[in-house]
Protein backbone atom coordinates (compact mmCIF):
# COMPACT_ATOMS: atom_id res chain seq x y z
CA UNK A 1 0.00 0.00 0.00
CA UNK A 2 2.96 2.16 1.22
CA UNK A 3 4.45 1.72 -2.98
CA UNK A 4 1.46 2.22 -4.13
CA UNK A 5 0.86 5.79 -2.40
CA UNK A 6 4.40 6.81 -3.38
CA UNK A 7 4.07 5.68 -7.01
CA UNK A 8 0.69 8.25 -7.41
CA UNK A 9 2.98 10.94 -5.31
CA UNK A 10 5.72 10.60 -7.89
CA UNK A 11 3.24 10.38 -10.91
CA UNK A 12 1.02 13.37 -9.42
CA UNK A 13 4.39 15.67 -8.97
CA UNK A 14 5.71 14.10 -12.30
CA UNK A 15 2.34 15.45 -13.92
CA UNK A 16 2.35 18.81 -12.09
CA UNK A 17 5.96 19.27 -13.23
CA UNK A 18 5.42 19.02 -16.95
CA UNK A 19 1.96 21.14 -16.80
CA UNK A 20 4.21 24.35 -15.23
CA UNK A 21 6.81 23.83 -17.81
CA UNK A 22 4.43 23.67 -20.61
CA UNK A 23 2.59 26.62 -19.00
CA UNK A 24 5.88 28.13 -19.08
CA UNK A 25 6.41 27.44 -23.16
CA UNK A 26 3.82 28.98 -24.28
CA UNK A 27 4.38 32.35 -22.40
CA UNK A 28 7.67 32.15 -23.70
CA UNK A 29 5.92 31.53 -27.21
CA UNK A 30 4.15 34.88 -26.75
CA UNK A 31 7.23 36.91 -25.35
CA UNK A 32 8.82 39.25 -27.61
CA UNK A 33 12.01 37.71 -26.75
CA UNK A 34 10.72 34.53 -28.05
CA UNK A 35 10.04 35.11 -31.37
CA UNK A 36 6.81 37.19 -31.56
CA UNK A 37 7.04 40.54 -33.68
CA UNK A 38 7.66 43.25 -31.77
CA UNK A 39 5.92 47.31 -32.16
CA UNK A 40 8.20 49.29 -34.22
CA UNK A 41 8.53 52.76 -32.76
CA UNK A 42 8.60 55.65 -35.15
CA UNK A 43 11.92 56.44 -35.20
CA UNK A 44 12.88 52.74 -36.23
CA UNK A 45 10.58 52.70 -39.19
CA UNK A 46 11.57 56.18 -40.51
CA UNK A 47 15.09 54.96 -40.26
CA UNK A 48 14.28 51.66 -42.04
CA UNK A 49 12.03 53.68 -44.62
CA UNK A 50 15.34 56.02 -45.13
CA UNK A 51 17.72 53.13 -45.67
CA UNK A 52 15.33 51.40 -48.01
CA UNK A 53 14.95 54.90 -50.37
CA UNK A 54 18.86 55.11 -50.19
CA UNK A 55 19.47 51.22 -50.76
CA UNK A 56 16.42 51.91 -54.02
CA UNK A 57 18.85 55.55 -55.13
CA UNK A 58 21.97 53.45 -55.15
CA UNK A 59 20.19 50.45 -56.98
CA UNK A 60 18.87 53.06 -59.59
CA UNK A 61 22.72 54.77 -60.46
CA UNK A 62 24.12 51.73 -60.97
CA UNK A 63 21.17 50.27 -63.27
CA UNK A 64 21.96 53.63 -65.20
CA UNK A 65 25.56 53.59 -65.13
CA UNK A 66 24.88 49.75 -66.48
CA UNK A 67 22.59 50.23 -69.15
CA UNK A 68 24.91 53.36 -70.42
CA UNK A 69 27.54 50.80 -70.46
CA UNK A 70 25.05 48.21 -72.53
CA UNK A 71 24.29 50.97 -75.12
CA UNK A 72 28.41 51.48 -75.64
CA UNK A 73 28.56 47.79 -75.93
CA UNK A 74 25.78 47.16 -78.50
CA UNK A 75 26.58 50.04 -80.42
CA UNK A 76 30.79 48.80 -80.84
CA UNK A 77 29.25 45.23 -81.30
CA UNK A 78 27.42 46.78 -84.46
CA UNK A 79 30.60 48.57 -85.56
CA UNK A 80 32.48 45.14 -85.28
CA UNK A 81 29.58 43.11 -87.11
CA UNK A 82 29.41 45.75 -89.88
CA UNK A 83 33.54 45.50 -90.73
CA UNK A 84 32.85 41.77 -91.11
CA UNK A 85 31.57 40.07 -94.02
CA UNK A 86 29.63 36.54 -94.60
CA UNK A 87 33.04 34.77 -94.03
CA UNK A 88 34.41 36.05 -91.48
CA UNK A 89 33.78 36.21 -87.79
CA UNK A 90 36.47 38.44 -85.51
CA UNK A 91 37.00 36.98 -82.09
CA UNK A 92 35.92 40.59 -80.51
CA UNK A 93 32.39 39.97 -81.87
CA UNK A 94 31.96 37.10 -80.20
CA UNK A 95 33.53 38.83 -76.83
CA UNK A 96 31.64 41.66 -76.86
CA UNK A 97 28.21 39.56 -77.45
CA UNK A 98 29.70 37.56 -74.39
CA UNK A 99 30.19 40.69 -72.51
CA UNK A 100 26.74 42.22 -73.43
CA UNK A 101 25.10 39.02 -72.30
CA UNK A 102 26.48 38.68 -69.34
CA UNK A 103 25.72 42.71 -68.13
CA UNK A 104 22.54 42.42 -69.58
CA UNK A 105 21.95 39.41 -66.67
CA UNK A 106 23.18 41.29 -64.28
CA UNK A 107 21.16 44.41 -65.38
CA UNK A 108 18.07 41.95 -65.10
CA UNK A 109 19.03 40.82 -61.40
CA UNK A 110 18.61 44.25 -60.47
CA UNK A 111 15.55 45.38 -62.02
CA UNK A 112 14.02 42.23 -60.21
CA UNK A 113 15.84 43.25 -57.02
CA UNK A 114 18.39 40.60 -56.32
Amino acid sequence: MRDLLVFFLCLFLTVSCFSVQSDGMQNAAQDPQFGRERQKDPTEEKMERDREKALNKQRQTSLQKDTDRLLQLATELKEYVDKTNEHTLSLDVIKKADEIEKLARSVKGKMKGN
